[in-house]
């Protein structure tokens, strides 16, 4: 028979022993988006409202779809851990799991069908 403290048995075992690298994530998208969101707003903001051809024409470069595919592909990962974070606190049980799982489809589907865009268009 094993004789342990109540503190070595919880060493080690965070409540979904994945809370720091939650945190980290949401850290580094964040920073990520203070840096992406003002490239994306100066690169769309010039072509705002100019012909089908000069848009196609223009995210046919390489930077201003680069800018735009990783702002909205990090946006909605980012937008997914914080409606988890959100979620797992506030719903519980089934319904919260459920919830959590329809965030996160609806988080990648938005991300691949606006990265697929940016690519068709830049193509």
């Amino acid at each position: 028979m094993r004789y342990l403290t109540d503190r070595k048995r919880a060493v080690g075992l965070g409540a979904a022993k994945s809370g720091t690298g939650h945190h980290w994530s949401m850290q580094v998208s964040s920073i990520a988006l203070i840096i992406l969101v003002p490239l994306f707003v100066f690169t769309f903001g010039c072509i705002l409202g100019a012909p089908y051809e000069e848009v196609v024409a223009y995210y046919s470069r390489p930077f201003p779809a680069i800018v735009a595919a990783l702002t909205l592909w990090v946006g909605m990962v980012h937008f997914k851990n914080g409606a988890q974070m959100a979620i797992e606190d506030y719903v519980h049980g089934f319904t919260g799991r459920l919830t959590i799982i329809l965030v996160t489809c609806l988080a990648y589907a938005i991300a691949a069908t606006g990265v697929y865009a940016i690519a068709k268009l830049a193509l």
